[in-house]
């Protein structure tokens, strides 16, 4: 008996999936609960478990896209448990076996490590691989070797097309974009074409809450078991901002403005596969102490890959913070529909005038991208100069005044 796998659903507004990888080969007995693909979203990336036990039988390979509901696997219930544990990897060395015989023009060149193009090329030119000398990984011989071996051959110079083409292979290297990649392209180009977006930048002292993270940072640490960052100020000056200007705690919906009143913040973190944007929610009624104790669980689940979709929706704003990576000034793209998105950049030591005064001050440039479709400019720069007078007086925000 034969059951069907199919894609889950994984949010309201996704449709389809990407089918990112296979942890279990063709014609491999699994059992109930062990996981057997991963599949990838613009959002989120989850592992997909059998919940038969029985061997796997591929639908679909890796990189197609398919639709909430379609089968990706399927698995033969009535075939018989191995009697062994390695089954997988004899079915693996089989069919290896098979396409190497298949792929060789002799049993003297199948010997030889060579990818399937050099194999293809090398039997069309008539060339023994065995007498061909790889540099590729592990000696392994690549197109470019069989060219050379060709070209020896005939002792001319290879045709100028086919010389032009294997050192533009040698200068470039040529891969197909990850489906992760490949939606969040897509979001950001839609995110410009949607958007009226605009941007404007001020700067804000940091001494302030340099100096009042460096009194706190101890007995912070020491009662909460987290540190005092940088990023719970923002999220808290945030907050004060949009209860500040409402119209940047709203959002477009057809020819309707839906206003929030509520503040769940998302934070860009950056990870291997893309950046993802987890959402802290109601963060005008948590303290500084939960909102640091939300950003390091929330890092710990994007390192893992454990952020689940729930994770990722229903953000009203965005922070994201470029000074990490080295970042001076940049203008950060709206995350729809959010009509707002804040860019935090380095600190840097620059002199500033206070009191008539040239002094020396750690300075950092603001950006707030906005949809001006629905935020106007007076309202923009408000909200911005908002965010810097609670940084710029951060024991206001502590004490709720």
């Amino acid at each position: 008996m034969s059951h069907e796998i199919k894609i889950p659903s994984v949010g309201e507004s996704i449709t389809s999936a990407t089918l990112g990888a296979w942890h279990k080969a063709e014609g491999e007995y699994v059992k109930a609960g062990e996981v057997i693909l991963t599949i990838e979203t613009d959002k989120i990336t989850t592992e997909l478990e059998s919940d038969r036990s029985g061997v796997l039988h591929q639908l679909a390979a890796v990189g197609d896209e398919l639709a909430i509901g379609a089968p990706v696997a399927s698995i033969d219930e009535s075939a018989t448990p191995p009697a062994d544990a390695a089954p997988a990897a004899a079915a693996l060395a089989k069919e290896e076996a098979a396409s190497a015989a298949k792929a060789a023009p002799t049993a003297e060149s199948a010997a030889v490590k060579a990818t399937p193009v050099a194999r293809k090329m090398a039997e069309g030119e008539g060339i023994d691989l065995s007498r061909v000398s790889g540099t590729g990984t592990g000696g392994k011989i690549t197109k470019a070797d069989v060219l050379d071996a060709a070209s020896s051959k005939s002792g001319e110079a290879a045709p100028a097309a086919t010389t032009a083409a294997t050192s533009e292979a040698k200068r470039t290297t040529r891969k197909k974009m990850s489906p992760l990649r490949r939606k969040i392209a897509t979001h950001l180009v839609n995110a410009q074409q949607e958007a009226a977006i605009l941007t404007t930048f001020n700067e804000v002292d940091m001494s302030a809450v340099m100096d009042l993270r460096k009194r706190l940072q101890d007995d912070f640490t020491a009662r909460n078991g987290v540190k005092l960052g940088f990023m719970s100020f923002f999220i808290k000056a945030v907050v004060e901002a949009l209860k500040s200007v409402p119209a940047v705690n709203a959002r477009i919906e057809g020819d309707e403005i839906i206003e929030n009143h509520f503040h769940d913040i998302g934070v860009a973190v950056g990870t291997e596969k893309g950046l993802i944007v987890p959402v802290i929610r109601d963060c005008d009624q948590k303290s500084f102490a939960q909102i640091e104790k939300d950003i390091v669980d929330y890092a710990a689940k994007a390192r893992d890959g454990k952020l689940g979709l729930p994770d990722l929706q229903g953000g009203v704003f965005t922070i994201t913070n470029g000074g990490i990576y080295g970042s001076l000034l940049s203008t950060p793209i709206l995350n729809p529909p959010q009509s707002g998105i804040l860019g935090m950049h380095s600190i840097q030591q620059r002199p500033v005038a206070v009191d008539g005064q040239v002094v020396i001050r750690p300075m950092m440039y603001l950006a707030l991208s906005y949809d001006h479709r629905l935020v106007d400019g007076k309202e923009a720069v408000t909200f911005l100069v908002r965010v810097k007078q609670c940084i710029e007086s951060p024991e206001r925000m502590l004490l709720g005044a």
